[in-house]
């Protein structure tokens, strides 16, 4: 085992996903990052796949496109140890690990992309050929639910998975303007006035389920002649079918829902401190930020059984299938109407986080590290 000079072994770690759009990976990343130097019995030395990005200072570069090294990755590829410092683990914490002659492991946070490829994108698709060749080639893989383990076993077909469970979101401190170009917040919740609303968070793609959640508060309407949707989230590959769900909407109804696009963290936090409900119908979840979110908030949770979410969530959530609306409609009835359920709801949120911290997922990761660095490659 190769170590630095105060004999802590040496962790290659990717930190692209900290560049550009922040993403609930880069919020995973950048968390578990901070919190392994704050563990401190490791030392970690970040990497960048890019050719043209400028890094910080100690962030180590592997000078390719990504989309090149990706289609070479995928069928060969000569290691990348020199490149890396020559670490004892190299750790791809984006779905992709590069090749090398140490220990590798790789984070996978859904497996959605896998078991429909028709809904992911070519630089997705390049990304999922690297993870099967690499955890055909001996790579290891962290998941951050019991779920994706279950289905990275049986996809990916191999034993060599751990479930290493993220922290939680950390709420913003102030409110600060944020830098993106969208309307002031202030605004943008006025619109909603002081009626009761759900919230959807998220982006619009088919994963999420949000034409379902559309048809599901068409009920709802019917029998809460206040409530409103408000739908926040970047567009994506649902967002055609989730403006036919709101069209078909009688008038009045459709009037009720309200579409914010991507939104930024201040905003998101003002509408998580004043809805009435969060919605997470969802398909399929590897983990589920927004459910941690909502708990933080103490807002109550109507949310799907599907993948990690019933892991998550704990018992501070109303569950069904995504496909049921006539259940999901009666849940948000139920939790937007009576102040028993809303109570306890609250109440098992507080208990479900304590289940998460980042001073755990580096705990664990650590003690993981130390398995690969010293076992067999």
């Amino acid at each position: 085992m190769t170590t630095t000079g105060s004999d802590r072994p040496l962790v290659a770690f990717d930190t692209g996903s900290l560049h550009g759009h922040q993403t609930g990976i880069g919020l995973a990343v950048g968390s578990t990052l901070a919190a392994l130097r704050d563990d401190g019995r490791v030392a970690i030395a970040p990497y960048v796949l890019s050719l043209r990005s400028r890094p910080a200072a100690g962030v180590r570069k592997l000078p390719l496109p990504a989309a090149l090294a990706h289609r070479w990755w995928s069928r060969s590829g000569l290691p990348v140890d020199r490149l890396l410092g020559s670490p004892d683990v190299v750790h791809g914490t984006n779905y992709v690990v590069p090749p090398a002659t140490c220990a590798r492991l790789v984070s996978v946070y859904d497996c959605w992309f896998l078991e429909h490829p028709d809904d992911a994108t070519p630089d997705v698709r390049r990304a999922g050929a690297v993870l099967r060749r690499s955890v055909d080639h001996g790579a290891h893989v962290v998941t951050c639910s019991d779920a994706t383990t279950q289905r990275v076993r049986t996809l990916l077909g191999t034993d060599r998975v751990t479930t290493v469970l993220l922290g939680p979101p950390t709420p913003p401190t102030s409110a600060a303007p944020s830098d993106s170009q969208e309307p002031d917040p202030q605004h943008r919740l006025g619109m909603l006035d002081d009626a009761p609303f759900v919230l959807s968070l998220g982006t619009v793609e088919r994963r999420k389920n949000i034409p379902a959640l559309v048809v599901a508060f068409g009920r709802l309407a019917d029998e809460h002649e206040t409530v409103r949707l408000v739908i926040a989230g970047a567009p994506g590959n649902d967002q055609a079918a989730t403006e036919r769900e709101i069209d078909a909407l009688p008038t009045g109804v459709r009037d009720r829902v309200f579409r914010l696009g991507p939104v930024s963290a201040d905003v998101k936090q003002r509408l998580l401190s004043s809805a009435a409900v969060l919605a997470y119908i969802s398909l399929d979840e590897g983990f589920g930020f927004p459910l941690l979110e909502a708990q933080q908030a103490r807002l109550p949770i109507v949310a799907s059984s599907a993948g990690s979410i019933p892991e998550v969530a704990g018992a501070a959530a109303l569950l069904s299938a995504p496909g049921d609306i006539a259940a999901v409609a009666a849940n948000m009835h139920l939790a937007i109407t009576s102040e028993a359920v809303r109570a306890k709801l609250i109440s098992q949120s507080e208990r479900n986080l304590e289940r998460f911290a980042w001073s755990a997922t580096a705990r664990q990761l650590i003690d993981l590290y130390l398995t690969l660095a010293n076992g067999p490659r």
